[in-house]
C-alpha cells in the first residue's frame, strides 16, 4: 500500500500542475486541463503495462500515481455540467474525445513498448 500512497501523492500533484498550466495557458471554458491528463495518462499507462514492469513498480506507477494523475470523476462532473447547461455539442465532443483519444493513446502506449 505504500508504493500505491506514495504514486497517488506525486500523482495528484503532478495533475493539478500540469491541468492547471494548460487551462491557465488556454483561457478557455473547455476543460482541455483534463481531457489532456486524461490522454497522457493512458498512454503512460498503456506504456507502463506494455513493458512489463515488476508488480511493486506497477503499483508505484500503474495504480498510485497514473490513478491520481488522471481523474475520471472530474471529468464527469465537467460532463455533467455540460448536460445541466444543455450545450449538447461540448457535451458530444467532450465525452468522444476523452474517451476516443483515452483508448487510441492507451493503446499507442501499449504496442508502442510491449
Amino acid at each position: 500500500m505504500i508504493y500505491v500512497a506514495i504514486g497517488a501523492f506525486f500523482g495528484a500533484v503532478s495533475r493539478y500542475a500540469v491541468s492547471h498550466k494548460i487551462d491557465s495557458k488556454l483561457k478557455t471554458n473547455f476543460p482541455y486541463g483534463t481531457l489532456c491528463v486524461n490522454v497522457i495518462g493512458s498512454f503512460i499507462l498503456g506504456y507502463i503495462i506494455g513493458i512489463k514492469m515488476t508488480d511493486s513498480i506497477t503499483l508505484l506507477l500503474g495504480t498510485g500515481f497514473m490513478g491520481a494523475f488522471t481523474t475520471f470523476s472530474t471529468f464527469k462532473i465537467e460532463s455533467f455540467k455540460y448536460l445541466l447547461d444543455k450545450k449538447w455539442i461540448l457535451f458530444t465532443i467532450y465525452i468522444l474525445s476523452t474517451y476516443g483519444f483515452g483508448i487510441l493513446f492507451a493503446f499507442l502506449g501499449y504496442r508502442l513498448f510491449s
